[in-house]
Formats: C-alpha cells, structure tokens, sequence
C-alpha cells in the first residue's frame, strides 16, 4: 500500500545544472538549479524554472541567453556553493577558482571544468507561480574528450553527473547500468 505525502516536489532524479549567465556589468554568474530538464526534442530546448528573487532571473530576462554546465561528482562542493550564495555578493568563480569560459553561441559562460556544456536561446517564459519557467532552444552542447565514448557520445558513467534529493536535500551520484533503453522491455 502507498502512503500519501500530499501535494510535494518529490520526483527522481532532479539534475543538478549550473546555469550560466552575464549580468550587467558583463561579469559572469552561475547558479545552480534542480528544476530543470529537456522538454523538447524539436527543437532541442532544456527548461529550468527559477524564482523572481534570484540574481540570475533578472539576468537571464535582460540577457535572452544561457548555458547549463553540468558539474560531476568531483565538483559536488562547488555545484553546492553555487546554489548558496549570491551573484550579487561575491564572485563565484573567483571563490571556487572555477573557469568562466564564453559561450561561442550564446551571451552566457558555462563552467570550464564541468563535463559538459549546453548553450541556450531563451524562447519561452511561462509564470507559475513561484517559479518562473525558462524555456531555452539548445544551439549547441560541448563535451570534455575524457568522457566521450563509443559513437562520439558522452558516457553518463564517465561523466559521473550528480542528482539532487529534494526531500533529503541531499547530493547522489548515479547508479549502475541496467540495460539498453527502448530495448530491454522487449523481453517482456
């Protein structure tokens, strides 16, 4: 039997993206968020919802632009700190002696030592309430060679991407592999 938890954000995995932009002074900011995701596969777009109350928010309606770094378990500490403090008050990456590097595509930086780097177009926004949703077409996604597999493909096991746990409020890495998506369930 199922117990009832009411209407809360629990669903996994919820990713850990750093979202990268410039405010206005042209000096790069990141955030980390976990609301977030692909919502379109033509175009390719990446959503991320964010409140009105953070830096990046206001950035990111003046700039149209952003990039979503994806930090690997190495840099769970940074990814956390990301979240935490404010754009507003400090540089971030002078703080954590992180790399901003300018996107080729789009008027955001992205995350040097993160294994991968997806650079957005702002398309759509949508309020809901707290939240404000981001809607970004996907231009273009760079990957670190050292975590290219077969097929020119980042390998997820290679890359070692974080989840987050929002009930826990806690950091994950993720688990084994269990089988070859839109094949395995051909075995029922």
């Amino acid at each position: 039997m199922k117990k009832s938890l009411g209407a809360k954000t629990l669903a996994y995995p919820t990713p850990v993206f750093v979202i990268g932009t410039y405010d206005e002074d042209n000096r790069p900011n990141v955030m980390t968020a976990s609301w977030a995701g692909i919502c379109c596969s033509k175009p390719p777009c990446m959503a991320v919802s964010l409140r009105k109350a953070t830096y990046t928010y206001g950035i990111l309606m003046e700039r149209k632009a952003f990039t979503i770094s994806i930090p690997s378990e190495s840099h769970v500490k940074e990814a956390d700190y990301f979240g935490i403090a404010s754009g507003r008050k400090v540089d971030k990456f002078e703080k954590t002696g992180l790399t901003p590097v300018k996107s080729d595509l789009v008027d955001a930086p992205y995350v040097k030592e993160f294994p991968l780097a997806i650079e957005c177009r702002l398309l759509h926004t949508l309020e809901i309430g707290l939240h404000t949703l981001f809607v970004g077409e996907i231009l273009d996604v760079k990957v670190d060679d050292d975590v290219i597999a077969l097929r020119g493909l980042p390998d997820i096991e290679k890359s070692r991407p974080i989840v987050f746990a929002p009930e826990t409020r806690s950091y994950h890495g993720i688990g084994s592999y269990l089988g070859k998506a839109f094949s395995i369930g051909k075995e029922i």
